[in-house]
């Protein structure tokens, strides 16, 4: 085990080495990115990431789009709502669940996803980031969600 010193200590205190901070301010930074390519489909980042989610499957349900998406259902419920007025997706009731609702992409909606593909690319390009560069840090942070993750479940329950 390595000694810490005191100095160390108070270091680890500095803004500047917070993990938080750094993940927060690049987040943030990282979705302005996408803001002004986004309003050209129409979308604001959360809408897109549905979108998304729904280009790969449709139709899902709200469920499955909520675990997708690692949100809560009452958390995409609006977002579904502007995008159902926006006309490119439809809310149903899935047959023989009443409880459950499936999210089905409409043709223009469909349709949309050929505009779309230019996203990455041009985020990519605005990053200053390779497609290699990009994979990296998709990597990291997926690293990083699963962790915390899989450290949110075990204080769900403390005797997994």
């Amino acid at each position: 085990m390595t000694a810490v010193s005191e100095d160390q200590e108070t270091d680890d205190l500095l803004l500047e080495r917070q993990l938080c901070f750094a993940l927060t301010v690049a987040s943030r930074s990282v979705v302005g990115i996408y803001k002004p390519v986004l309003e050209k489909l129409g979308l604001t980042h959360p809408q897109y990431l549905v979108m998304l989610a729904l280009w790969e499957r449709s139709p899902r349900t709200l469920k499955d789009i909520s675990d997708a998406l690692l949100h809560e259902p009452a958390t995409l419920s609006p977002l579904l709502r502007r995008l159902e007025e926006a006309e490119l997706v439809t809310r149903d009731r899935v047959p023989g669940n009443e409880r459950a609702l499936a999210v089905r992409l409409t043709e223009k909606g469909a349709a949309l996803r050929a505009q779309a593909t230019a996203v990455p690319g041009t985020i990519r390009e605005r990053l200053n980031l390779s497609r290699e560069e990009v994979a990296e840090l998709h990597q990291a942070m997926t690293g990083l969600i699963a962790a915390t993750q899989s450290r949110q479940a075990g204080h769900a329950n403390p005797t997994a």
